[in-house]
């Protein structure tokens, strides 16, 4: 099976289909764009498998250890458990906390010594955040923030507080990334780097990423297969070269007629 298969997925916002009959797989390793105009339903459909919504109708099954696993009527900390982390369109960090505390909420999860233990500050607890600790330290690094530590995660410049809010996904160690828009609001050298990152996120840490964008020059520059929404329905699928002269996508997203 694949790592996530989405079947006829709807989600009806009371006379308003926002997504409908949405058919979608994602295999393991692999960099998927989806892109559609503004009100498309991107971010309605992220919000689906995500937990944030539940769906009107349809299915979302995620393997997890050889087995299909639903992800309907769960809650969004247990999917994130699960293996799907995500980004937002608008940041989303904790601005009031350090970087470092950023990235540690994230690996909370991962956190096994148990409440007693916790309570009681035994040896097991302070072992455990030591490591956590060090394996924070180590994704900040790599993505060029072991610097900005201890710096409030609000005083950082924008395009840095776009990589904390990746590296805090990542600290979930997902199976798969949703990415929504991470280049909005970005300059060109900014959006550069950004695509640089992207590849490099996948090279080190060989899992699928899901990436909603707007700007078709990183899509078609990182992407493998790429979906396309219009008004909530799935009007295409394939490769950029594709979905870059298909006439429905350039009628609806491209401007042409």
């Amino acid at each position: 099976m694949s790592l996530l298969e989405v079947k006829q997925l709807t989600k009806n916002f009371g006379g308003l289909s926002a997504v409908s009959m949405v058919n979608m797989e994602l295999e393991d390793n692999e960099l998927v764009g989806l892109i559609g105009p503004n009100g498309a339903g991107k971010t309605t459909l992220f919000n689906l498998l995500t937990g944030v919504y539940e769906p009107t109708e349809g299915v979302i099954d995620l393997e997890v250890e050889g087995k299909k696993t639903s992800l309907i009527k769960r809650k969004t900390y247990t999917i994130t458990s699960l293996g799907l982390g995500r980004t937002f369109q608008n940041i989303r960090l904790f601005k009031d906390l350090s970087v470092l505390d950023n990235v540690l909420i994230g690996m909370h999860e991962k956190n096994k010594v148990g409440t007693l233990a916790s309570i009681l500050r035994t040896p097991a607890y302070y072992q455990s955040e030591k490591k956590l600790r060090e394996e924070a330290l180590e994704l900040l690094a790599l993505f060029n923030l072991e610097t900005k530590t201890e710096e409030l995660a609000k005083n950082l410049p924008y395009g840095e507080q776009r990589r904390l809010e990746i590296v805090r996904a990542l600290a979930t160690k997902p199976k798969i990334l949703f990415l929504d828009e991470p280049a909005a609001g970005m300059n060109p050298q900014e959006t550069a780097n950004l695509t640089a990152l992207i590849r490099q996120i996948q090279k080190e840490f060989k899992i699928t990423i899901l990436l909603i964008e707007h700007d078709m020059s990183l899509v078609m520059d990182v992407c493998e297969r790429i979906y396309v929404l219009e008004y909530g329905r799935m009007i295409a699928h394939g490769t950029p070269e594709e979905i870059k002269n298909n006439e429905a996508v350039i009628k609806a997203y491209l401007g042409g007629e």
